[in-house]
């Protein structure tokens, strides 16, 4: 077989007709209206500021323990609430689960001076303290998700908040590493790169800078574009790609005083790890997380490595912890809805079953 035989068969033959169609489609999908994304059932028992915190009861409570999730400052948590089908809060609510999810909302120009302190201590523990108080538990399973992971693990050092559990997903703990371009770490490291007079020039990062910069340092902004040109007729998958593509575009705004911790506290001095990161005049020390831990990293994710994650499980006193490592990437366990299934297996046996009372 000659080398024009052999491309025959590998390469399909090009079809105007069926290639015009595709892109015909590609372009309805990209120019049409967003789709509406219709959260599980809810209410609202908690507001601060831009923050609400959502309740989603179970539809059959099967254990007594509920859960609360954190997602990242960096972008907005109905990714985790996604759609029917899909959702991970909809996925442990149909498995007996009552869930909070906070919802950190956008910071406007009068919140530039918003703080990590202030995040983990007057938003998220207060929310935390709120849903106990609202769901008559003793305690509270935390997870969180990306930053919202780390925020949670800091936290969780801190508090004397009856936390049950604590799941973290696709979590940055070492700062050393990642995504941010080797040149940018470096530079941040020796002190030549600076964001401070930027965050304090803007105040708060709009949500197209933060968008920009994400797009630029990960091909997730990308790789989805290609997919979509090969699948474009696959209804599932459009329907699950137009999410994800408006969650995307859909960036939240960055508080300049987070930001500036976010880039010195962490990427410049990896002080979380080193155990000299400082939050309310307390030193979070990941040794104190005795809990039960379970961590949960992904393959093909690249926005949090996974030696960014791994460290934590040396890091913490905790006794019973899991690490897994599952075939996904950074934004499709969550996407897919998937990590409500590796939740629930490792949650199951640590938030009390209710037993079923027989007449």
């Amino acid at each position: 077989m000659n080398a024009q035989e052999m491309a025959k068969d590998i390469i399909p033959p090009f079809n105007l007709d069926k290639d015009s169609k595709r892109w015909e489609q590609v372009y309805k999908i990209i120019n049409g209206p967003k789709p509406e994304i219709i959260p599980t059932p809810r209410e609202s028992v908690w507001k601060k500021n831009k923050s609400t915190l959502w309740f989603h009861p179970a539809k059959e409570k099967k254990y007594k323990v509920p859960l609360f999730f954190v997602y990242s400052l960096l972008n907005k948590s109905y990714i985790l609430d996604i759609g029917e089908g899909s959702s991970v809060i909809g996925g442990l609510t149909d498995l007996g689960y009552d869930v909070y999810l906070l919802d950190w909302g956008s910071p406007g120009y009068e919140d530039s001076n918003l703080s990590l302190d202030n995040y983990v201590l007057d938003y998220l523990e207060v929310a935390i303290k709120r849903a106990i108080r609202h769901s008559r538990a003793n305690e509270i399973s935390l997870v969180g998700y990306c930053l919202g992971g780390t925020i949670s693990a800091i936290l969780a050092s801190i508090t004397e908040l009856p936390i049950k559990n604590l799941v973290l997903s696709t979590i940055p703990v070492d700062f050393s590493i990642g995504i941010v371009p080797a040149k940018w770490l470096e530079g941040l490291q020796n002190g030549r790169l600076n964001f401070d007079q930027f965050a304090d020039v803007y105040g708060v990062i709009p949500p197209e800078i933060m968008y920009g910069m994400f797009r630029g340092l990960s091909p997730v902004y990308i790789s989805p574009m290609v997919n979509l040109i090969t699948r474009a007729y696959d209804e599932d998958y459009v329907e699950k790609w137009r999410r994800m593509d408006k969650w995307t575009k859909d960036s939240a705004s960055f508080s300049g005083a987070a930001f500036k911790q976010l880039f010195n506290d962490l990427y410049k001095e990896n002080k979380l790890i080193k155990g000299e990161l400082m939050i309310g005049g307390k030193r979070v020390d990941l040794n104190n997380i005795k809990c039960p831990l379970f961590v949960l990293s992904t393959s093909r994710d690249t926005l949090v490595l996974e030696p960014q994650s791994l460290p934590v499980m040396e890091l913490v006193s905790s006794e019973d912890k899991t690490y897994q490592v599952v075939e996904a990437g950074h934004v499709s366990l969550a996407l897919t809805g998937i990590f409500a299934v590796f939740a629930d297996k490792w949650l199951s046996s640590r938030s009390e079953e209710i037993q079923p009372v027989y007449s």
